[in-house]
């Protein structure tokens, strides 16, 4: 729409637009009328019985501006609700308007924008309707949320919209994937037919129909055998058809009006239901006679459908964290019990317990290194060796599922009594290995409304199609397929694909030589890169938008971000060296307390058994107890020369584990004002995350912290040292005791954000200058014709590797320190020995560190 500033005594002539008539489908209900205005508030189109609502006595209204037919009042109320249309599909809606001076009359008005044109709906407001149409919702939500499942929301739902519109029948439809329907739930009034339970072929709504109840969420027919007003004229001062795809009064299609009287109904009524934007299903309403529904009403019908859509997705919603929470406790314990490394044929019952627990089959098959096993009811192995023939053409690395196996393998016919549906899960990266569920035949009969081969004939007006007349039930019996696998079961399966891919190569490394494990390693990170990088960057992107409402400044920003950032990556550190096995608390807070205490360190002491917590648990406290930590040097007990930290861990007879945090000896306390990011991580993270308890009391003498740590989250405990060992403690040296560097560095780094970061660490920890290169070639060449002094290599440049640079500066006699993101793991930290290698991500004290290391 354009907002254009015209007097209202200015005309636009309209005597030389293109006028020629077409036919089109632009027409309205006769319980309303229409007008649309250009952006000069100027009649342009108006449908035939406008002059019988708005009393003109004009002949033709068209050019005609739109004071000469509206009150003052009632047109400025209408100037208002346009200004606040927000978007292409938004609708204002005004009840009880007055629009004609000197009439008692009153009207309910809608307005929206198609193109250049406003579009203005009018309807009589009838005597003793309410105009607060929420009051008729607010119960009936309050009623559809007590629903514990889709299945009872939608019956609850059905019930609630039958007795707010009085339709005969009151049906929840809802689509398939393959866009047929099904009628799931019903309200019918007496002596009506019950078409519960009934499908629908997907051409009885087309494509452009869906799209249209995505977009207008209401669609009313309040008298199938009414006469409908065309719109004058038929195209605009632009040339084109007027749009009314918004309007709540365009009449519809020839052809559905044929297909609701082969029903036999009188009037309908269509409110769309959407879920996350898509189109769902729909309220699909019957009357066996004309029924005009009042604008209020069906305001509520339309604002009742939208909140019913958000209590959709919140079950929808809560079913799918349900079943991802299962499928992780369910990779836990896999890789739990599965630890051993022995075969698949020994592990097999277990794994399909496992699938059976989330997937409902009735017999499993493996195929794995050319071993078959078997679980229930499966086809004979000369037929599952055809079966993997041919996913392995058809589903390579993907979840492949099927409830028709015979459509796509005609073989499968022999057995459909035990096969007729597949649900395939590949356990390795190349087209070989796989792990089938099954599922048998299932003879049932689908119910029609009306044969779903012949949903439509041809009709006599040509190439047009004429809406079936048989609504009879009629009745599909289904052979050779099975129950159809569900789009939970499929995304079940694709997540658990890759926790089936890490058991099966744990079990197989033993009967393989280190080449082998090792392509299968590396497989097998690829497969779970996506999955934990995905969950890392969105934790980042976390940190730094809440870390950036706390900041003052660029300088603080950077170093909270950093310090909290260095603290998951020393927990990740910890959990790696365990092998991603249950690490210890104590060692993480030593870990803590050494990194960002220094000196202080000291001043800290832990007391009772310590707790070996499981990997997810561990990465929740390390964010924890890095915030206690900093606040406590920023402002607590450790933010002068005399304060000290207690910590007191405490095992529960339910084995939860109790943590005690005491701050004393500091200066006086006081609650923050204001709740930043980091207050948040303490008081929230342990109760989010763990399902825990976190209690923080700003005493005036000092800091006390309790937080309760659930039994799940702690696999065993173990004794605890009282305070730091001086072990732990000489290895925290502060970064101002720590040497730096001089002359000129050599930086080779293939990542360019990664390479600027340690140019400037470089040139703050005392280089003379920075060369950077990302590259074997560049690098080598850098060498020849620079005085290098010192480097730092990344040790995976992409296809190559920095080997060749470190033996070329060995021997030059050029010290070096390696920075990788594999830890101490690599086989150079073997070949150059006196080599430091720094861990990924790092700052500038642990770039110093590794000097001091180096120099040692």
């Amino acid at each position: 729409m354009t907002n254009t500033t015209v007097s209202p005594d200015t005309k636009i002539d309209l005597t030389n637009c293109d006028r020629e008539p077409i036919h089109i489908l632009g027409h309205v209900q006769q319980f309303g009328c229409l007008i649309a205005i250009n952006p000069d508030w100027l009649i342009c189109h108006a449908s035939d019985n406008v002059r019988d609502y708005l009393g003109s006595k004009s002949a033709d209204m068209i050019g005609e501006p739109i004071r000469n037919y509206f009150d003052g009042a009632g047109l400025n109320a209408i100037r208002t609700r346009v200004q606040h249309l927000d978007g292409d599909d938004a609708i204002e809606r005004l009840f009880g308007v007055q629009l004609i001076s000197g009439s008692d009359t009153l009207y309910n008005v809608a307005v929206h924008s198609s193109g250049q044109n406003i579009i203005i709906e009018i309807e009589p407001r009838r005597e003793g309707e309410r105009t607060d149409y929420t009051s008729y919702v607010r119960p009936m939500i309050e009623r559809v949320r007590r629903a514990r499942n889709v299945e009872e929301l939608c019956k609850i739902a059905a019930r609630q919209m039958k007795a707010l519109t009085g339709f005969d029948r009151v049906m929840v439809y809802r689509f398939a994937e393959d866009q047929s329907g099904e009628v799931i739930a019903e309200a019918v009034s007496p002596n009506i037919d019950s078409f519960l339970g009934l499908h629908y072929p997907a051409s009885d709504i087309p494509q452009q129909a869906r799209e249209l109840y995505r977009r207008n969420l209401i669609r009313i027919i309040s008298d199938v055998g009414e006469k409908v007003s065309p719109i004058i004229p038929e195209r605009g001062p632009e040339g084109k058809p007027l749009d009314l795809s918004m309007s709540g009064l365009r009449a519809v299609s020839p052809i559905h009006i044929e297909y609701l009287k082969n029903m036999g109904i009188g009037a309908s009524l269509s409110v769309s239901i959407l879920s996350r934007e898509n189109l769902w299903g729909l309220f699909a309403c019957h009357h066996y006679s004309p029924r005009i529904l009042s604008y209020e009403v069906r305001s509520a019908a339309e604002l009742f459908a939208q909140m019913f859509s958000f209590v959709l997705d919140q079950l929808l919603a809560d079913g799918a964290r349900a079943q991802t929470a299962k499928i992780q406790m369910l990779h836990d314990q896999l890789m739990s019990q599965l630890a051993g490394g022995r075969s698949v044929r020994e592990h097999f019952s277990t794994i399909a317990d496992a699938l059976s627990s989330v997937i409902p089959n009735d017999g499993i098959a493996a195929w794995v290194d050319g071993e078959f096993l078997t679980l229930g009811k499966t086809p004979p192995q000369e037929e599952f060796a055809r079966i993997v023939r041919f996913l392995n053409t058809a589903a390579s690395s993907r979840i492949y599922a099927t409830h028709k196996l015979s459509d796509v393998l005609p073989a499968a016919e022999d057995y459909t009594d035990t096969a007729a549906g597949l649900l395939a899960v590949p356990v390795s990266r190349r087209p070989r290995d796989y792990i089938v569920l099954f599922r048998q035949e299932i003879t049932k009969k689908v119910s029609w409304a009306g044969n779903p081969e012949k949903p439509v004939t041809l009709g006599p007006n040509g190439a047009r199609l004429t809406p079936r007349k048989s609504f009879d039930l009629w009745q599909q019996t289904v052979h050779g397929q099975s129950e159809p696998w569900t789009s939970a079961e499929i995304s079940a399966a694709d997540q658990l694909r890759v926790t089936l891919i890490e058991v099966v190569l744990r079990m197989s490394d033993a009967a393989n030589d280190e080449r082998i494990r090792s392509n299968e390693r590396q497989e097998l990170l690829i497969a779970e890169l996506n999955h934990r990088v995905r969950n890392i960057l969105n934790l980042i992107r976390g940190l730094v938008i809440q870390s950036s409402r706390d900041a003052s400044s660029v300088p603080e920003l950077t170093a909270t971000i950093g310090d909290r950032v260095q603290a998951l990556a020393r927990a990740h550190d910890q959990l790696t060296q365990a092998n991603w096995a249950p690490s210890s608390l104590a060692d993480l807070i030593h870990t803590e307390v050494n990194a960002f205490l220094g000196a202080k360190a000291s001043r800290v002491s832990i007391s009772g058994p310590d707790a070996l917590l499981v990997p997810t648990a561990l990465n929740t406290l390390a964010l924890v107890i890095h915030e206690l930590t900093t606040n406590s040097a920023k402002y607590g007990a450790l933010s002068d020369s005399s304060g000290e930290i207690r910590i007191e861990f405490e095992r529960l007879e339910d084995d939860c584990l109790s943590l005690h945090w005491r701050e004393s000896g500091g200066p006086a306390v006081q609650a923050p004002s204001r709740v930043g990011f980091g207050t948040t991580i303490i008081q929230k993270s342990i109760p989010h995350e763990l399902s825990g308890e976190a209690n923080v009391k700003y005493q005036l003498t000092g800091l006390v912290a309790d937080f309760l740590i659930p039994a799940r989250s702690v696999a065993s405990y173990a004794d605890v040292e009282s305070e730091l060992s001086e072990e732990r403690q000489s290895s925290s040296a502060s970064t101002d005791t720590v040497g730096g560097i001089s002359g000129n560095m050599l930086i080779v780094e293939d990542n360019m954000i990664i390479a600027l970061d340690a140019e400037d660490i470089a040139i703050s920890a005392g280089a003379d200058k920075v060369f950077v290169c990302s590259s074997v070639s560049e690098a080598k060449t850098k060498i020849e014709s620079d005085d290098i002094s010192f480097a730092l290599l990344d040790v995976n440049l992409g296809s190559e590797t920095s080997e060749p640079i470190a033996e070329m500066l060995s021997e030059r006699g050029t010290p070096f320190i390696f920075a990788t993101g594999y830890g101490d793991s690599t086989s150079l930290a073997t070949k150059f020995p006196d080599a430091p290698i720094l861990k990924k991500p790092y700052d500038e004290a642990d770039f110093r560190q590794a000097i001091e290391e180096m120099s040692s």
